[in-house]
C-alpha cells in the first residue's frame, strides 16, 4: 500500500496524486521519519550568495550574442513570510521551456526546435525589501506521456533558497488563462483555491511599452496564505 504524505497545509500538494503517473511509483510506501536539523542544515551562506555562486543572471534573454524567439516578458513579485513580512537575500533560481516548450536537455526529445540563443536558467537575489524582477521569454506548452495528449501548461520553474540549503521550496509559476491548467495533473494535485496561488497576474505597470508584457507574482513562504510547492516528482 502506497501512504499518502501528510502535509501540514491542506494547500500543498500529497505525495501520492495517482493522476500524476510518475507519483504512483514514487510515493512512500512507509510512514516518513522526520529527521532533527544540526547545525549543517540550519546554517548558510546567507548574506553572501554572489560570492558563493557568482552574479544574478536576471536578463535570460541577454545569455547569448543572438536574441531568442518569443514573447519577452518581464516577472516581478516578492517573496514574503507568513505576517507579509518581506524576506530578503533569497536567492530564486529559474529554469523553463523555451517559447516553442522544448527544454535544452538531453532527454528532452520532442521534436520542437532548440533555440540556440536561449538556454533557460536564470537566477536574482531579493533585495531589503524581498522584490525580484527579471526577463525571460513566455514558454511554449509541450507533451510529456502522462497519458493520452497529455500537454502540460506554460509554465516556469522556480526553486528558492533561504538562509541555508536546506531552506529550500520548488514551485511552478503558470500564466492567466491557460486553459491547459484545468486539466494538468500536476497543477490539479493542489486543491482549489489554492491553485490559483501558482497562477500569475498580468500587470500593465510592469509591461514595457513597445517591449515586455509584464507578470507579477508574489512566493509566500509560509502560513494560511502559502504559495503550494512542486513534490518531488518533476516532469523534465
Amino acid at each position: 500500500m502506497i501512504l499518502p504524505y501528510a502535509r501540514e497545509d491542506a494547500g500543498q500538494p500529497p505525495s501520492l496524486a495517482p493522476g500524476y503517473a510518475s507519483t504512483v511509483a514514487r510515493s512512500p510506501r512507509q510512514p516518513l521519519v522526520k529527521i532533527p536539523h544540526t547545525l549543517t542544515e540550519t546554517t548558510g551562506p546567507a548574506g553572501c550568495w554572489e560570492n558563493l555562486m557568482g552574479a544574478s543572471l536576471a536578463d535570460l534573454t541577454a545569455q547569448h550574442k543572438g536574441t531568442p524567439q518569443g514573447q519577452r516578458i518581464v516577472v516581478s513579485g516578492r517573496v514574503l513570510d507568513e505576517d507579509g513580512r518581506p524576506v530578503p537575500n533569497t536567492v530564486m533560481e529559474i529554469w523553463q521551456a523555451n517559447a516553442a516548450g522544448r527544454y535544452i536537455h538531453k532527454k528532452d526529445q520532442w521534436d520542437a526546435p532548440h533555440d540556440p540563443n536561449f538556454t533557460g536558467a536564470g537566477r536574482v537575489v531579493t533585495d531589503d525589501q524581498g522584490r525580484y524582477q527579471y526577463v525571460t521569454i513566455r514558454p511554449g506548452a509541450y507533451p510529456w506521456g502522462n497519458h493520452h495528449n497529455a500537454w502540460r501548461p506554460s509554465h516556469i520553474h522556480l526553486s528558492l533558497l533561504g538562509p541555508a540549503f536546506a531552506s529550500r521550496i520548488v514551485t511552478q509559476m503558470y500564466f492567466p488563462d491557460d486553459p491547459l491548467i484545468e486539466i494538468d495533473p500536476i497543477a490539479n494535485a493542489v486543491p482549489m483555491p489554492y491553485r490559483d496561488r501558482m497562477v500569475s497576474r498580468f500587470d500593465i505597470e510592469t509591461t514595457r511599452p513597445n517591449w515586455a508584457l509584464g507578470y507579477l507574482f508574489d512566493v509566500v513562504l509560509r502560513g494560511r496564505d502559502a504559495t503550494p510547492t512542486e513534490d518531488d516528482h518533476h516532469d523534465d
